[in-house]
């Protein structure tokens, strides 16, 4: 992609990446190679390591006091420490378990990679989400660009803040190309 990007003058949180931009350009795909060295930009050991704040475990939130600098990292997940589920509370979706290499365990994350999201969902309806979790564990590395939503409070929650959410799920040496690839 190409384009002249400008800082968003409205930067509120942790949403300091957040540009603005005129004429967005596609120039080329990116080889798989190319993919993965520009997820390494942003790779940190942990969610924690990256966002620079203590969690404990199944911490779904950064409460709204704290100072974060970024709101979008990249962590490198075993891929037998990744789960897609059920969503406990809506069982016609689906969310995302896993634990970090440090073993930082997270439970029920909302999955906002579309594509992902959608070819997995489909996979859920005919009762072949394990399928997807196969193709999952079969990988040698498993890429999650975890992200963090803009301030909110659920409703009956004291929680405020910004809630983790999983922006991108990526495998190598295969993925998934009916979601990956470029027509």
């Amino acid at each position: 992609m190409s384009s002249d990007f400008t800082p968003s003058p409205d930067r509120t949180g942790p949403h300091q990446e957040d540009y603005r931009y005129k004429k967005l350009k596609f120039l080329a795909p990116s080889s798989s190679s190319e993919f993965k060295n520009a997820l390494k930009q942003g790779l940190y050991g942990s969610v924690e390591e990256g966002f620079e704040v203590t969690l404990n475990d199944n911490q779904k939130h950064i409460p709204i006091d704290s100072e974060v600098k970024k709101s979008i990292i990249t962590v490198s997940i075993s891929p037998t420490e990744i789960e897609i589920v059920e969503n406990p509370y809506k069982p016609e979706k689906i969310k995302l378990n896993f634990r970090d290499l440090p073993g930082r365990r997270f439970r029920y994350i909302p999955i906002t990679d579309l594509g992902f999201y959608e070819y997995a969902l489909q996979h859920h309806s005919r009762n072949e989400l394990r399928k997807v979790n196969s193709m999952i564990k079969a990988q040698e590395e498993v890429y999650l660009r975890i992200g963090l939503s803009r301030e909110y409070q659920p409703r009956n929650d004291e929680r405020n803040g910004y809630w983790l959410q999983v922006n991108g799920i990526y495998t190598f040496p295969d993925y998934i190309e009916e979601i990956r690839c470029y027509n």
